[in-house]
Formats: C-alpha cells, structure tokens, sequence
C-alpha cells in the first residue's frame, strides 16, 4: 500500500490499524530548535479521541502519545521524530459478521479487491482512527507555526447552518459546547438533533469550517502546487470528506467581477476577502479560511443489503461503537492538515530566501 506519507519538506507517515497494537508516524524535516510543549500535542489528541461525550462513537480510548525520537529535554533536535498511540480498548468480536461481507459505502470492498486482502477489524487502515497520528503531527507543526492562528469549528450538522462569516464568531466559544459550534444556539440546535439521528440507528454528516489568521504573504507556488490546491488534497484525504471550497467557493460562481474582486486597501490588504487570503495560488497576507463537507458514517444500526465475497446479496445491521456524526471530532483534524500543508510551503519560502 502506497500513499502513507504526506507533505515535502515537512513529511509525515503514518502507519497501524484501527484494531492492531498501536498506530503512529514518523515526522521527518521538523527544524531543530523547537520547544515543544507536550502537553499541548495531548489536548489537540485528546479533541479528537473517542469517548468523550454522548453524541461520539463510545470506544474507550486514552489516545496517550509515546514520542521515541527526535525530541531532546522538550526540545527537537532536527531527528526524525517518531510517536506511537497504543490501542486500549479493540472489541474485534464486532467486526466478525463482516469478514466474508461487504458495509455499503465504506472501504471494504474495493481494499479487497484491490489487495486481495483485508483487515476486516474496524476496517483495518481504512479507519478514521489513522487520523489521531495526523492530529500529533500537525500539532507540532503549529508549534512550528506559532505566529499563525488555526481556528475550525463545527458549521454544519445535516440542513442545520450556521450562517455567519468566521469574521462574527468568537472562537473561544469553539470548545465550550461538545459539538464545537461557536454558537451557543446553533450548537444546541445541532447536539439535539444528532442525539435524535442516534435514536434511529442512523447517521448524519455537516460541515467543518476553518479559518487560518497571521499567514504571511507568499506561501503557495503557480501552477500545480497551489496553496488552495494542496489545502484542498490534504482535506480530501480525510476520511468521509466529499467536498472542500475555499473563499467565496461555490457561492462566488453566481457574482459577477464587479462584486468578487477583492479591491486593494493602500498598505496591500484587500477591502473584501472574497479569494480567502490565496491568489494566484499564493497567499496574499488576508485570512485563509474554507469549508469542508463530511458525509453521514457510513455504518449505520438499521438493516441494509449488501454482498459478501461471493456475490450473493445478504442482510446486514451495523454493529460495533460508531459517529453519529463526525464532524465534532473531524475539527482538530482540519486544523492538523492545515498546518500541514502551511510549514510546508512556509519551510520552502525559508529555503528559498537562503
């Protein structure tokens, strides 16, 4: 299986199963000289761990990282930097009526198909358990990135909207409700309805926004290796993420030019910010902020036909500890690949002006 790293200068690979021994990565390129504060990479995990709260799947999971390299006296040394997070609390037993089965929508099918072979135990690499190893990553490299603000929240839950422009919110907010909407309402709103979803065997999906402040101008390159673009890959590759729009998105293709451009302000900065702080793949200084869509998880309680390895059509419920809705649990996620993708091109803009 290829595609396990990301990022060029700044990479990261991760490896392990939902239900193996542990799952981890190896940071290569992090700059020397960077005191990191531990405690902080465990509370970026701890957002994003299983268990902690009644609208999230109920595995039990500490979710504690294990750093072996890279890191002498809370400080790096320029070394790979290698972590380990122990799985504690597998229940393989739920995952055995799929063995010889395919779940509708999800993974299996197509890794059998495409290896041969599969772990059928809470979908093995396919599962979004994988992404804990993104969160520690990514929370370094916010460390690395300390002048730059990374701000997601939840935005989105099924038709539920919050309407308003990151520029109205106040992010301290952000972590006060366990849906992480910075709206006390819209959150409410929003837990009510996935608890209700959960009643009914069923699953929802919604939408994370994030947006980045303190970005200095000039990350991104022309032509392939857009900012926009690269942010776009590095959402897509998220589990259960089916749409990502940056700026104006989709919204934008119904104004015309008079009403899109973003006119200059004497010192560089732009009256509007409708290209969300990226243009001509490069960012211009302004906020960088995008939505990302998440589908509704695919296991769901209900009875659903399916096929097993041999063709034939077979019943199946879901069963095992599974998201209602993923997106609460999704918002340090996005803030992990963001800033992925920003020490990036912000190590290669260092390289260049050497």
């Amino acid at each position: 299986m290829a595609g396990n790293t990301f990022g060029n200068l700044f990479k990261v690979t991760t490896f392990g199963e939902s239900h193996g021994v542990a799952i981890g990565g190896i940071i290569d390129g992090c700059p020397s000289g960077v005191a990191l504060d531990l405690e902080a990479i465990q509370t970026e995990l701890d957002r994003r761990k299983p268990g902690q709260s009644a609208i999230v799947t109920q595995r039990k999971e500490p979710d504690t990282v294990e750093f072996y390299s890279g890191i002498f006296e809370g400080v790096t040394t320029g070394t790979p930097i290698g972590f380990v997070i122990k799985n504690a609390n597998q229940k393989s037993k739920d995952y055995s009526h799929i063995k010889d089965s395919y779940r509708p929508s999800h993974a299996d099918y197509t890794y059998d198909q495409k290896y041969g072979v599969r772990d059928y135990r809470g979908g093995g690499r396919s599962s979004a358990r994988e992404t804990a190893s993104r969160v520690v990553a990514g929370a370094v490299a916010k460390q690395v990135l300390s002048e730059i603000s990374f701000n997601a929240y939840v935005s989105g839950v099924g038709a539920i909207k919050l309407n308003k422009a990151h520029t109205e919110l106040d992010f301290s907010l952000t972590e006060s409700n366990i849906v992480r909407c910075p709206d006390t309402e819209k959150a409410n709103e929003m837990e009510t309805y996935i608890k209700q979803i959960r009643k009914e065997g069923d699953t929802v999906g919604g939408v994370v926004s994030c947006a980045i402040s303190g970005v200095p101008i000039g990350l991104g390159e022309p032509v392939f290796d857009k900012l926009h673009a690269e942010l776009g890959k590095a959402m897509l590759s998220i589990n259960a993420v089916k749409g990502f729009e940056y700026g104006s998105g989709f919204e934008g293709a119904a104004l015309k030019g008079s009403e899109h451009n973003d006119l200059f302000n004497s010192d560089g900065t732009t009256k509007t910010n409708l290209s969300g702080g990226i243009q001509g793949g490069i960012s211009n200084g302004m906020d960088i902020y995008f939505n990302v869509a998440f589908k509704p998880v695919a296991t769901i309680m209900q009875d659903q036909e399916t096929i097993d390895k041999d063709g034939n059509i077979v019943n199946m419920q879901g069963k095992g500890r599974h998201d209602p809705c993923v997106v609460p649990r999704a918002v340090p996620i996005v803030e992990a690949m963001a800033a992925l993708v920003l020490v990036d091109y912000w190590l290669m803009n260092r390289t260049i002006k050497k």
